[in-house]
């Protein structure tokens, strides 16, 4: 194997290729949640919150709305904590490195994968740390996966979406584990394998990553990981006439261009479309998190409580979830299309940019409220086009999110920005935890208002793309005036 990764060209496939399987198995895992909760239903979690009630004709009905509250709050905290350590994991990995940060998360994930498997229906509660612990590890998988890209030049934005692709993808994760433990084979027993795949991601850290950071426009001669059983110079420095040296990372991508900063941090959090672009991200985060959360009792509602039934569309939904890394990079290419048609007059290259995610953002909420309109009609056979909708969605709202970013604010704020974004759209996505305790008390378990509730609140987000679309058109005109 060592001899295989001294050819520079050979390790960075190599890289992208396990890259891309670590982000389809392993780095989104924890969305899969619904399959797995028909699991955890069946092992008996959370029992002890069903009570026994009077129904009809005096019959003893089982009434378990308490063991589904319960999940939901499992996955609500699973969330929040998958979008709210995008912020601590920035730091870390700016700070530390890519071997330091991956390190981290991989003991996070394998200290999460054993503590669900040596959980018990006595010790149920000990899904909310080993969840939150698998999201930590997943959240540092995605960010040090992302930096691949740079490894490709012209292609970096390509890998960059399909990557995103493979994270949802991974959701399908626990859709094996459910077969699986319906074969007989345990879901302990998956768990423990899921742990022993560690060995894995350390073999990629080593071998298949740079100690620090991989840059973005790599020389051709640029190598890292460990061959031979010693460790390379990770980071290319050259010198500088004054006798100082520099990393591929801290030179300028054009020696003869001085880098300007257009805004301070401070400025980009105060300006508009940060402020929008936050709406935009909380209220589709949300939507998205309380369809999977209350995806099961939706499902059991609807199909009168045929567990085979309820079954056979979980299962539908965690194939669904297999094509997002085919979804993903629709979102790329409609942006790419746009802003390869002729400027308007007045326009820069800039707006021009703008001007193509405007229409991406618009498309993504569009998708958002067919999506969400769709999950509110208590008709169970229109769940499969929810389903298909919602993998369309989730992949063009997390492409999209970057995408814009990238273009909207200076590239040396843009892990910053990202990682606040995530977190603060992860506090309000908190939100779905009492939606759910509003339809198991007052509702008593029927969605429909809080899904209209939620269809209304998603139309907000239209105000963003809009937004971004007459600032453009503004500046054009204003400098076309300017120019006459």
């Amino acid at each position: 194997m060592p001899g295989l990764l001294s050819s520079v060209p050979v390790r960075r496939y190599l890289t992208l290729f396990t890259g891309l399987v670590e982000c389809l198995v392993f780095a989104g895992s924890v969305f899969g949640w619904a399959s797995l909760v028909f699991i955890l239903k069946t092992e008996g979690y959370f029992s002890s919150r069903c009570v026994n009630i009077t129904g009809v004709n005096a019959t003893a009905v089982s009434d378990c709305s308490g063991q589904d509250e319960q999940f939901s709050l499992v996955f609500t905290v699973t969330s929040f904590m998958f979008s709210f350590l995008t912020l601590p994991s920035g730091f870390l990995f700016d700070q530390f490195g890519t071997r330091v940060a991956r390190l981290i998360g991989i003991f996070l994930y394998t200290l999460g994968n054993l503590m669900v498997s040596f959980s018990t229906t006595a010790f149920s509660n000990l899904l909310f740390p080993a969840f939150s612990l698998l999201a930590a590890g997943d959240n540092m998988f995605v960010l040090t996966n992302m930096q691949v890209g740079n490894l490709f030049g012209s292609h970096r934005s390509t890998i960059i979406t399909l990557y995103n692709g493979a994270i949802d993808t991974s959701a399908a994760l626990f859709l094996v584990i459910k077969l699986l433990h319906e074969s007989g084979i345990s879901f302990r027993s998956s768990f423990l394998f899921l742990s022993a795949c560690s060995i894995i991601h350390l073999l990629r850290t080593f071998f298949l990553f740079p100690k620090d950071h991989i840059p973005y426009l790599v020389p051709d001669d640029y190598t890292y990981g460990i061959t031979c059983g010693k460790s390379e110079n990770l980071r290319l420095q050259q010198t500088t006439e004054d006798g100082n040296t520099q990393t591929p990372e801290d030179m300028p991508l054009n020696k003869d261009v001085q880098m300007k900063q257009e805004k301070s941090f401070c400025e980009c959090l105060m300006s508009r479309f940060f402020v929008l672009h936050l709406l935009w991200l909380s209220v589709m985060h949300l939507r998205h998190y309380f369809f999977i959360g209350t995806l099961n009792p939706m499902l059991q509602r609807l199909a009168a409580g045929d567990s085979s039934l309820v079954s056979q569309y979980i299962n539908a939904f965690a194939l669904t979830q297999l094509c997002g890394v085919l979804c993903a990079p629709w979102n790329g290419l409609i942006m790419d299309r746009h802003k390869g048609k002729p400027r308007a007059a007045g326009e820069t290259e800039k707006e021009v940019e703008l001007r193509a995610t405007s229409l991406a953002l618009f498309l993504t909420v569009l998708q958002c409220l067919v999506f969400s309109v769709c999950a509110s009609i208590p008709y169970l056979p229109l769940q499969y086009v929810t389903f298909i909708v919602q993998v369309f969605n989730r992949s063009f709202l997390f492409g999209g999110n970057a995408a814009f970013i990238s273009m909207a604010f200076p590239s040396c704020h843009f892990g910053k920005l990202l990682g606040l974004l995530m977190a603060l759209s992860a506090g309000f996505s908190l939100l779905q935890y009492p939606c759910f305790a509003l339809v198991n008390g007052p509702l008593d378990g029927n969605p429909l208002y809080v899904n209209i509730g939620l269809t209304l609140l998603t139309m907000l987000a239209f105000i963003h793309p809009l937004s971004v679309f007459l600032h453009v058109r503004s500046l054009a005109s204003q400098r076309t005036i300017s120019t006459s």
